[in-house]
């Protein structure tokens, strides 16, 4: 390959993309390995299966292979002979990776304790582990997990995109979408389970028309996979009904350019809500009154209770009658909550410079060159 050096070892990669919406998480660090040419690199998609008539399941599997294959990837069925992969969660199915070195990098920077849960359950395997910030790893060593797989501080790559100049053309995302630009955006971004739509639904309506409302659905709601259809068939049937309503298509799998056109966010569980602090923008949080609170193996579902998260930087809300009033407090931050909120950023997040991925790449050389 032309710019090896002579007798280099080439690393054979394997980026194991199980759920399309994971792609996110991977690529910029896919983009900076393809930099370097003694990294060879494949992509592996899984069947990401969609609910037919609540019944059947259908397998993405072949359009998400036509789709990135049209994008230049080369694509495999193979998962044995690869010296290193890289997934957006715990692999389901380690053995038949066939001792290559895993790196995890989390498909969401959220809450949901279920990124370290499912690495630390498979007990034969040592995974390196990329985390965002400090909270996350206080959290690990408060449950005695150190040790259970390597742990880097780097920030996360998933985040680069946010901070690289121009990734993102703005301007033309808004024209497309006919935004008035004399109003600020809210983005409406539920989570799929447990979620605030069976609480909002139809209510967010009361912030039009003095706002635009862009609707950014999670991919299961769109899929009838742990989440019913009527999550999307309720928000269709009201952006043909009212302008200034924007519904994103369920093939727009990428929620980071609504993130930056947005002024604030609504959302409940997600992980769009650290990543809207990082952005250093201020969201509201919908506290859900039944949230399912312990996984079967008595561990927290959340690292933090939803009533004390980014408490008194993001308003919090229980009651639809009280979302004005928190969108003009996250429009107009008082000085207690930009303290806060610098705070929680500092805490949550290193090095929010886009170049997670580089740092990244380092620890992968000294593994696999040095």
């Amino acid at each position: 390959m032309a710019g090896q050096a002579k007798g280099e070892k080439m690393v054979k990669v394997l980026f194991n993309l199980e759920m399309e919406y994971h792609y996110n998480s991977l690529f910029p660090l896919l983009l900076e390995l393809k930099k370097d040419p003694t990294y060879e690199i494949k992509l592996r998609t899984g069947k990401d299966p969609g609910k037919f008539l609540g019944i059947f399941y259908l397998s993405q599997r072949k359009k998400m292979i036509e789709k990135y294959h049209r994008s230049g990837y080369q694509l495999t069925d193979e998962t044995a002979g690869f010296d290193l992969v890289i997934a957006g969660d715990a692999l389901s199915d380690p053995d038949k990776y066939q001792g290559a070195c895993f790196f995890n990098l989390d498909y969401g920077v959220g809450i949901k304790t279920s990124r370290i849960r499912n690495i630390v359950k498979q007990i034969n395997y040592r995974y390196h582990v990329i985390l965002e910030g400090d909270f996350w790893y206080d959290y690990i060593r408060s449950l005695n997990w150190a040790d259970k797989a390597n742990f880097h501080l780097t920030g996360m790559p998933k985040l680069d995109p946010l901070f690289w100049n121009d990734h993102y053309d703005l301007n033309k995302i808004r024209a497309a979408m006919k935004l008035d630009l004399s109003r600020k955006t809210i983005l409406f971004a539920p989570s799929y389970k447990p979620s605030c739509i069976e609480f909002l639904q139809d209510k967010i309506l009361n912030l039009v028309p003095d706002y635009n409302l862009i609707i950014k659905l999670h991919p299961y709601s769109w899929k009838g996979r742990y989440a019913p259809h009527s999550h999307h068939r309720f928000y269709e049937k009201i952006t043909r009904k009212f302008p200034g309503v924007y519904l994103i298509s369920q093939e727009i799998f990428d929620i980071y350019p609504f993130l930056l056109i947005s002024d604030t966010l609504i959302s409940d569980t997600s992980s769009v809500i650290n990543e809207y602090l990082a952005l250093g923008k201020f969201g509201i949080i919908y506290e859900l009154p039944h949230y399912k609170k312990k996984h079967s193996d008595g561990m927290d579902i959340l690292a933090i209770d939803p009533k004390q998260w980014f408490i008194n930087a993001f308003p919090h809300i229980s009651d639809p009658a009280e979302l004005k009033d928190a969108v003009e407090a996250a429009l107009n931050p008082s000085a207690t909550m930009l303290e806060k909120h610098h705070q929680y950023r500092k805490y949550f997040f290193t090095g929010l410079d886009g170049k997670a991925s580089q740092r990244v790449k380092k620890i992968i050389d000294s593994i696999f060159k040095d």
